[in-house]
């Protein structure tokens, strides 16, 4: 198989291009800015990519956007929303113009987020649940809507609603490492929310799997387990043998991050993998206990 990836330079990029090359498969970067591999191939996602840049591959893995864990200004939500949309849209136009011309690429898998479901309480998400409301919600309704000129064409699509990814080089767990360490942590809020989390293992896994998986399409929960804020905190706080008898009020989270802590820090999603256990993925690491410890041993 022979596929092309944007957003390689990124936590899930480098995981999957790396378990790619393993494999023995010919991956290429989608690269903006320096080439720096002589098989990248260069573009800019707010513009047109020529069809026949696509025509050698059999996918596509479209992980590129915006980092959303930043304060959300006017500016960067444009960002964040332009970096998803336009880029899934021109990607996915020049693959159903390649693809109409040359039957590939075959498939498309793309990156999308939980954040799709909004803050849900105690109910269980599986990808037949609603888009929720708010600024994520709307970010990844339009990003996978963006992907139809594809899908439309013939090309299988896959959209992975990927949850919090767990992995010590970077992401979430990274940013909450030194409060635990330091043992001023303790849980968000009510620390009622559900958080849903993959490893970085898995999740590499699960964009493989999509890729290789003719039945793979639509959305995809990639979520191996959740857990309460509160059970997320004192888990972390016991792997590391810190305490975490502190917490942080709401009304401080949303005065410092606003609609950010809102919707990714106090936001509440239990969401469930059905598909893709319908599908005969399985999960390596589901316990939380037991995967940090191994991530951070």
């Amino acid at each position: 198989m022979k596929v092309l990836v944007s957003g390689a330079s990124g936590l899930i990029g480098q995981k999957v291009l790396s378990l790619l090359r393993e494999q023995g498969e010919v991956a290429h970067r989608l690269v903006r800015g320096t080439v720096r591999e002589m098989s990248d191939v260069p573009w800019q996602p707010s513009t047109p990519l020529a069809p026949g840049n696509l025509a050698e591959y059999d996918a596509i893995l479209h992980l590129a956007g915006r980092n959303v864990g930043t304060y959300w200004t006017d500016r960067a939500r444009q960002e964040i929303l332009d970096s998803r949309v336009e880029g899934t849209l021109n990607l996915a136009q020049a693959a159903a113009h390649s693809y109409r011309k040359t039957g590939r690429p075959r498939a498309m898998v793309c990156a999308s987020a939980i954040g799709y479901y909004g803050s849900r309480g105690d109910d269980p998400l599986t990808e037949d649940s609603e888009a929720g409301l708010g600024f994520l919600a709307n970010v990844c309704r339009q990003w996978e809507e963006s992907a139809l000129p594809a899908a439309m064409a013939g090309v299988r699509v896959a959209h992975l609603r990927t949850s919090i990814v767990l992995s010590p080089a970077g992401g979430a767990l990274t940013k909450m490492l030194p409060a635990f360490k330091l043992g001023v942590a303790g849980k968000l809020g009510s620390g009622r929310q559900w958080w849903s989390w993959v490893s970085l293992h898995d999740a590499a896994r699960a964009y493989l799997f999509a890729l290789e998986n003719e039945r793979a399409h639509g959305a995809l929960n990639l979520a191996a387990a959740s857990a309460t804020n509160a059970e997320f905190t004192r888990t972390l706080g016991r792997v590391l043998h810190r305490p975490t008898f502190l917490s942080v009020p709401a009304f401080a989270l949303r005065l410092v991050g606003g609609d950010m802590a809102e919707e990714m820090l106090l936001a509440s999603q239990k969401v469930l993998p059905q598909r893709l256990l319908e599908l005969g993925f399985a999960f390596e690491d589901h316990d939380l206990e037991a995967t940090l410890r191994s991530l951070l041993q």
